[in-house]
């Protein structure tokens, strides 16, 4: 075992999540993320429209024709970095008392957590996908499964 970080859900001991999740570990996620996604699209969007904002008057418009690809740039980082980050979720799904770990309950690495972000928006091109959450015993969506990650409750 190389994961040395101790979970709650493990009795404190290093090592990884159990075979089995405690239910309250998976009770309400798929509404708690389909609510945590509609946030999180939210403050992207926000936030994309600000910096095409001032990056287009500061370059007096010339940069407009060239910004449309900065939601999807925007929203790499915004995931990659608030899943990787300390608190393991973005805001999102911290409003929501949600988590994302990898598999094995260690904490999601930078790349694993921007994958998952380019994977759910290209699954969106194709929405009955979505639907393997409803077949999986611990609430995956595709997207979660190639990225090796597993969204969770936070541990009381």
């Amino acid at each position: 075992m190389t994961n040395t970080e101790t979970s709650p859900r493990n009795g404190g001991a290093p090592g990884y999540f159990p075979a089995v999740l405690p239910p309250a570990a998976l009770a309400g996620v798929r509404t708690r993320r389909m609510i945590a996604v509609f946030l999180d699209l939210i403050f992207v969007s926000i936030l994309a429209a600000i910096i095409w904002l001032v990056l287009g008057l500061a370059t007096f418009g010339l940069l407009w024709f060239i910004l449309p690809p900065l939601f999807p740039i925007i929203a790499f980082f915004y995931n990659g970095l608030t899943i990787s980050g300390w608190r393991m979720a973005t805001p999102g799904m911290k409003a929501m008392d949600l988590e994302m770990r990898l598999s094995s309950g260690a904490p999601t690495p930078f790349i694993n957590a921007a994958v998952h972000a380019v994977l759910f928006y290209v699954s969106w091109m194709f929405p009955p996908i979505l639907l393997v959450s409803l077949l999986d015993g611990k609430k995956r969506c595709l997207h979660d499964m190639l990225a090796d990650v597993i969204v969770t409750r936070r541990a009381a």
